[in-house]
């Protein structure tokens, strides 16, 4: 089966990331009444912090799987573990530094990070419908129309 390339993945990361601060970020100052600057900040350090916290999360959580269960295959139990543990620690490092340089309470941050969390549910699939439209899989057939 053929896999993306590494400039590839690349050239994803890079598109996602870009494309997606330069949508959420307008916005966010828009809805929030917050300068824009300032959304961007907290967009490029979240984005960056989300991006070392997932290396070192997912190294701890496989080190910790092998440790209990002496390999890292994860049910279906393991992977929805991995997916809270992520998004709550993610969550208990952003909100506090976000309401501190926004000037936000912690519960206007939280509604803050869940919008936030929302659009990049739906950016995340229609990006990546878009992308193997734009960018398909060398010799692979042409996704069906939707």
């Amino acid at each position: 089966m053929t896999m993306r390339s590494f400039p590839d993945r690349v050239r994803h990361a890079l598109m996602f990331e870009t494309i997606g601060l330069a949508i959420i970020t307008p916005a966010t100052a828009w809805l929030y009444d917050k300068p824009i600057l300032d959304m961007g900040v907290v967009g490029v350090g979240a984005a960056t912090l989300a991006t070392v916290w997932t290396f070192v999360f997912n190294l701890g959580f496989d080190h910790a799987m092998r440790w209990r269960y002496g390999h890292t295959r994860k049910a279906l139990y393991h992977r929805l573990m991995h997916t809270a543990l992520f998004e709550f620690g993610l969550l208990i490092m952003l909100l506090p530094p976000m309401a501190w340089y926004l000037g936000m309470t912690l519960w206007q941050t939280l509604l803050l990070d869940l919008s936030i969390v929302a659009f990049y549910l739906v950016y995340n699939f229609v990006f990546n419908v878009v992308y193997d439209r734009v960018f398909p899989l060398p010799g692979a057939p042409r996704p069906l129309a939707a």
